[in-house]
């Protein structure tokens, strides 16, 4: 499902125009954002929790030459299902 079809499936759902739900949509995913850049984790209880991962810096190489690069640290999002989201998958 892309965008298009989630802002379709959200509008036929909550029985709102289209403009509206992609509003929705970008308010959602900009706050989400916007959360997890301060350092706080989202939780939607029956759904799941986003927060912040962070990776220590390490050592890789260079598939091409064989030389030894060294990987810089890195915060990156992460997604937790909740038990309602795994139940429903079930």
């Amino acid at each position: 499902m892309n965008k298009a079809e989630l802002v379709e499936a959200i509008s036929t759902a909550a029985d709102l125009p289209k403009v509206t739900a992609a509003r929705v949509l970008d308010a959602f995913t900009a706050s989400v954002t916007t959360a997890l850049q301060q350092g706080n984790d989202v939780s939607l209880v029956g759904f799941g929790t986003f927060t912040v991962k962070e990776r220590a810096a390490r050592e890789g190489r260079n598939p091409q030459t064989g030389a030894a690069i060294q990987i810089a640290a890195a915060k990156l999002p992460g997604f937790k299902p909740g038990k309602g989201l795994k139940d429903a998958l079930k």
